[in-house]
């Protein structure tokens, strides 16, 4: 997925001197400051006496800053609907991480421990040691002529045209699409190359955004990714599995595909649509089975004057009539919403943007609240934000 990278990492401090005395700490210190100097190009390892073979192990860092201010002024400083840049009216930290990432002709690792606003939302569920995996994962290449790889571990979400990490999106904030489809799942992923162009993912999981399992039995997803060109990427997904829980024992098999698009048609366009649909089975009052579904599309593009500037628009809705995930604030069942936004964006450098973006939601049903408590059909959020990695 082009717009979606990211990386480097952070300074810290020593209280404890005597600790900075012991030569295997300085040692260890030493080592990371060297994989600092490289600037995230890596520091190459030996892996034997065959020189052919290297590993290179590499630190990554990325900081996303923060502050949003909802005009209907949520009383506990919580824009509701949303684990990304979900604060308002302060300054804060959406995500920030280190990634440790190793890498050789055969095997590969990832671990990067995440800290944030986004952490504390999107993680709530997990236990305690396991909230702050953004990604934890090992890899092993099963062929040795072609590029066949089996991952195992907390790994990335597939699904929809977004991730958490704004800095290689069109807009500053996330869309309605990610925030009701995995941002991670937890299990393995089979990379299978069928040609130059097109490569296949499956999936055996653990759920549907989860780290530890919570029913049986385990559950199933497919990625099919097509790249007719380098300027164009095409994305078709799916998700099944069993979503019956002690939170939800109603719940039953789901269903759910989504399709998007990432286009740039030249060197100052960027162009990206996403359609989804989810189906999910329930177990009636009297024994009747029946499927609540949930659907959303969304298009955004960005279009960039030069180096630095650029502006980005959205529009998207989504809908959830039976509130599979979205209930609304105000009480009830169901909820409809469409929004509208527009950012601009200054790069400060290659490594570091600026941005600031309006954003205007307008629902068919009363799902916010006024700052007046006073039930609204609207919503309009302005958000500045200051993104590096490195």
């Amino acid at each position: 997925m082009e717009f979606l990278k990211t990386q480097k990492d952070v300074p810290f401090k020593f209280k404890n001197r005597k600790l900075l005395m012991k030569p295997t700490f300085c040692l260890i210190l030493g080592f990371f400051c060297i994989i600092n100097q490289t600037h995230a190009q890596g520091v190459k390892l030996s892996t034997n006496s065959d020189t052919s073979h290297h590993a290179q192990v590499t630190i990554e860092g990325y900081i996303d800053t923060y502050f949003a201010f909802d005009f209907n002024q949520p009383k506990d400083a919580n824009r509701p609907y949303f684990v990304s840049h979900h604060r308002q009216n302060e300054f804060n930290i959406n995500l920030a991480y280190l990634s440790l990432k190793y890498g050789s002709d055969r095997v590969r690792a990832t671990f990067t421990p995440g800290f944030g606003t986004y952490m504390n939302a999107n993680y709530a569920a997990e236990r305690v040691t396991l909230r702050n995996l953004v990604e934890a994962n090992l890899g092993v290449k099963l062929s040795k002529r072609k590029n066949i790889w089996l991952d195992a571990g907390v790994i990335g979400s597939p699904y929809t045209n977004e991730t958490a990490l704004s800095i290689d999106q069109i807009n500053l904030s996330r869309s309605f699409a990610p925030e009701y489809v995995p941002y991670y799942l937890t299990g393995v992923k089979l990379s299978l190359p069928l040609s130059k162009k097109v490569t296949a993912y499956l999936y055996y999981l653990n759920g549907w955004q989860v780290i530890e399992d919570v029913n049986t039995p385990l559950s199933g997803g497919t990625q099919l990714e097509i790249k007719p060109n380098p300027n164009l990427t095409l994305n078709w997904n799916t998700y099944f599995g069993n979503e019956g829980s002690a939170a939800a024992p109603d719940y039953a098999m789901r269903y759910f595909t989504d399709v998007f698009v990432l286009w740039n048609p030249g060197t100052h366009l960027n162009i990206t649509a996403c359609a989804y649909a989810g189906w999910q089975e329930r177990r009636g009052p009297n024994g009747d089975d029946y499927f609540s579904p949930w659907w959303q599309a969304n298009a955004a593009m960005r279009y960039t004057f030069d180096a630095r500037h650029s502006i980005s628009a959205r529009l998207e809705y989504i809908e959830d009539e039976d509130s599979v995930f979205i209930l609304p604030i105000t009480g009830g069942i169901g909820f409809n919403c469409s929004s509208a936004t527009l950012g601009y964006n200054l790069a400060l450098n290659k490594q570091t943007m600026f941005r600031v973006e309006g954003r205007y939601f307008q629902s068919g049903r009363t799902v916010f609240l006024g700052d007046d408590l006073q039930l609204s059909d609207h919503a309009f959020v302005l958000m500045g934000g200051l993104t590096a990695r490195f």
